[in-house]
């Protein structure tokens, strides 16, 4: 760990308090110069840090994305995680897969302050402004066969539920298959992509990108997303996403454990918002009106048509219908 990083490491730890610099150069094994340096460095990366007869402070309000900041919520087991941070990326799940193919190992994440080619389901843009949201990619290795892919996203789905709930009061809800909205408005996206072994059939990695609004500014969102996007927070000054990326990936890797067993299949009911709706679905590109009924074993959505059938859909789009 470079100087700067274990600076920065400590000073996270101690949050609001202040740290001398000779405890800082005793931690870190460093001169009292290196930590000066390593402070300036910080300083100008934006770090709200505060000098002091008393030594050096990060500040409450200080909520810069870091792999220091990340690992002190991380469960003892995964502290050890490959874990990478960048400024700015085009997609997280894009350098994720790339890792992936060089057999990166299970619960590398890779993290980002910025995408600028951030790729939601079905080949969309997904908006992901500087310092407002978290943009972050999770490998596993699961051990699934392909037709219980699906698997993954609905357990990624209620492990950002958990991890919203357990450091807000609020209580997100599940469209199916991969979004999550507070309020209304859409605050998460999902997008798992397979690393495949063709010859076994199995996924070889499988590649979990989440995309979360924390608190970005409704006006900051393109025209077109207004009425739908939304954030975690409406107060800009609370730092949490840090602690809440830990959250999540605490939550996936534990859930990752055993997803044939499908325990958190129950929660992921429990949060839909579109079981017992009627509602809107696309199949062959055309839209078709059913009643959301259930949610099978595999995450598929049982739906009754309006001739009296029932099908399951795997993949697809569904929107909750219209009351006039």
């Amino acid at each position: 760990m470079s100087v700067k990083n274990e600076v920065l490491h400590i000073l996270e730890r101690y949050k609001g308090n202040s740290v001398s610099g000779q405890e800082l150069a005793d931690l870190s094994r460093v001169s009292r110069n290196a930590v000066w340096k390593a402070i300036k460095s910080l300083k100008d990366e934006g770090y709200h840090i505060q000098t002091s007869s008393k030594g050096y402070s990060l500040s409450l309000s200080s909520d810069i994305l870091s792999a220091e900041g990340i690992r002190l919520y991380l469960n003892e087991e995964f502290k050890n995680i490959p874990l990478t941070v960048y400024k700015t990326i085009g997609s997280t799940n894009t350098e994720a897969k790339l890792l992936a193919v060089q057999n990166a190992v299970h619960g590398t994440t890779v993290m980002a302050e910025e995408q600028t080619m951030g790729r939601g389901r079905f080949g969309r843009d997904f908006f992901s402004p500087s310092g407002s949201g978290l943009y972050m990619s999770i490998i596993l290795k699961p051990r699934l066969s392909m037709e219980n892919s699906v698997l993954v996203t609905t357990a990624a789905a209620v492990a950002v539920c958990r991890a919203i709930e357990k450091i807000t009061d609020l209580s997100p809800l599940i469209k199916w298959v991969n979004d999550i909205f507070i309020d209304n408005r859409k605050v998460c996206g999902i997008l798992t992509e397979a690393v495949t072994n063709f010859e076994t059939g199995m996924m070889d990695s499988v590649v979990v990108g989440i995309g979360v609004n924390v608190k970005t500014k409704n006006e900051d969102f393109p025209f077109e997303l207004r009425d739908i996007a939304g954030s975690i927070l409406d107060n800009e000054n609370k730092s949490v996403r840090n602690q809440l990326t830990a959250e999540i990936i605490n939550n996936v890797l534990n859930m990752s454990k055993n997803l044939g067993d499908r325990s958190f299949m129950q929660d992921y009911k429990e949060r839909s918002m579109i079981l017992g709706q009627d509602i809107l679905y696309k199949k062959d590109n055309l839209w078709h009106e059913g009643y959301a009924i259930d949610i099978d074993d595999y995450g598929g959505l049982i739906i009754h048509t309006p001739d009296g059938q029932k099908i399951t859909l795997n993949s697809g789009e569904v929107s909750i219908k219209k009351k006039f």
